[in-house]
């Protein structure tokens, strides 16, 4: 099982900037996982936002964040990765959880679907407001 910690979120005005991180464990050197980055607000469902694959490449993400949001990783540690958020808008406030997936799993069922997904983190709010 893969245990998931993100942090990172807050208070920023329409138009700010906000950057996630979550560091994953549990992920052994022989496993490829993709590592991905949902939302939700409530009463709604929990949408896929972008992933990234732990081994490089593979970055996907939803329309309503492309040339705003950024999805990376860290170069020495793999399993950490970042949300950098910009352009921030009120709609984009919601409960951000990073999430990972076995790579054929997230391949077959839907990279940036919710179903593809078993290992969750607690979630991080983002609220943007004036």
């Amino acid at each position: 099982q893969v245990q998931l910690m993100e942090s990172g979120g807050g208070s920023v005005e329409p138009g700010g900037s906000l950057r996630l991180s979550c560091a994953a464990s549990g992920i052994t050197s022989d496993d490829t996982y993709y590592l991905a980055w949902f939302r939700q607000v409530p009463g709604k469902q929990r949408e896929g936002v972008a992933c990234i694959y732990t081994e490089a490449g593979g970055i996907m993400y939803a329309d309503s964040v492309k040339g705003r949001f950024t999805i990376s990783q860290d170069l020495v540690q793999k399993t950490l990765i970042y949300l950098d958020m910009t352009h921030l808008a009120p709609e984009d406030s919601g409960m951000y959880y990073c999430a990972a997936a076995p790579w054929r799993r997230a391949m077959r069922v839907g990279r940036l679907r919710e179903e593809a997904y078993d290992d969750w983190g607690q979630g991080t709010q983002v609220i943007v407001s004036s």
